[in-house]
C-alpha cells in the first residue's frame, strides 16, 4: 500500500547560524554543539568584516575554523558585508527595514544597487582569497530587494533567501518557506517569538522550513533551551544542503527582478 504521508515527511528543514564573526566565535560554536546533538549540520552566514570592526583577513585561526567546518560539509553563505546599514533613517521603508525589521542590520535594504554590487563582489574576493567557497547570499535581517537576484545571477550565485521565500536566482526560481528565528531585543519580542516558532512548528514536516539561530539566542537562557527544543523537534528531518529547500518539482518562477 502506498505511503501518502511521505510527502510531507520529506519537507526539509535547514538550520543556518547567522552573523559568523570572529565577534561571535563563542556563540557560533555553542550553536554548532546544539546543532551537532540533533543531527543537523547548519550552513554558517559569514559576515566578511562585521560592523566594520572585524575583517576575517586579521582573525586567521578563526579562518581557519570556517576551513575546518567547510571541509566537513557546511555551507558557507556570504551575510552582507559589514552587517550594518549606513543610510540616515528617512521613510517608512527606512523605518521598517531598520527600527521594525532589525536594530540598524539591514545593511542591504536601500542600497543602491551599484554600491550594493560592490559590497557583493568586495566579499566575494574576500572569500576567494580566504579559501572559502560561497554557496549563497542572505541579506542582513532577509532584507533584499528584489533587483538584487539578477546581480547574484550575473555571479552564479544560486541561493538566496529572504523572510517569506528562497530563490535561485540562476534559473529564477523561487519556493515558500517557513522561517523559525527569534527576536530578543525586548522581553515582548522574545516571548512572541518564541510563542510563534512553538505554534509554527508543527510545519516544519509540511513545507521546506529554516530554523536560524543567532549569536544573541545563544547568550539567554531562555532562547537557548527554546533553540534546542526546536531543533529536536525537527530531528530527523535535517538537510545540510540549502538547495534542497528548492527542489525544482515544487519551485515556481521569481518575480521578475525590478
Amino acid at each position: 500500500m502506498p505511503d501518502v504521508l511521505s510527502p510531507l515527511r520529506r519537507a526539509p528543514t535547514h538550520v543556518s547560524i547567522h552573523d559568523v564573526s570572529p565577534a561571535a566565535a563563542a556563540e557560533v560554536e555553542e550553536a554548532l554543539v546544539a546543532c551537532e546533538e540533533v543531527g543537523a549540520k547548519a550552513a554558517l552566514l559569514v559576515v566578511p568584516n562585521f560592523h566594520g570592526k572585524w575583517p576575517l583577513e586579521r582573525y586567521p585561526a578563526f579562518v581557519s575554523r570556517l576551513h575546518a567546518l567547510q571541509d566537513d560539509g557546511h555551507e558557507i553563505h556570504l551575510h552582507g558585508f559589514f552587517h550594518r546599514a549606513s543610510e540616515p533613517v528617512t521613510g517608512v521603508r527606512a523605518f521598517f527595514a531598520q527600527r521594525v525589521a532589525s536594530a540598524g542590520e539591514a545593511e542591504f535594504a536601500l542600497l543602491e544597487r551599484d554600491e550594493a554590487e560592490r559590497r557583493l563582489d568586495d566579499g566575494i574576493a574576500m572569500f576567494e582569497v580566504l579559501g572559502l567557497r560561497v554557496r549563497g547570499f542572505v541579506a542582513p535581517a532577509w532584507q533584499m530587494p528584489r533587483s538584487l537576484l539578477s546581480s547574484l545571477a550575473e555571479r552564479q550565485i544560486r541561493y538566496a533567501e529572504d523572510h517569506m521565500r528562497v530563490y535561485d536566482p540562476v534559473a529564477r526560481t523561487s519556493r515558500a518557506s517557513l522561517v523559525l528565528n527569534f527576536a530578543s531585543r525586548t522581553r515582548l519580542r522574545l516571548w512572541s517569538s518564541a510563542a510563534f516558532v512553538r505554534l509554527a512548528l508543527p510545519m516544519h514536516g509540511v513545507i521546506p522550513t529554516r530554523i536560524a539561530i543567532h549569536p544573541n539566542d545563544m547568550r539567554n537562557a531562555v532562547l537557548v533551551r527554546e533553540t534546542r527544543r526546536a531543533l529536536r523537534a525537527a530531528r530527523g528531518t535535517f538537510t545540510a544542503s540549502s538547495a534542497d529547500l528548492l527542489s525544482a518539482h515544487r519551485a515556481h518562477a521569481a518575480a521578475p527582478a525590478r
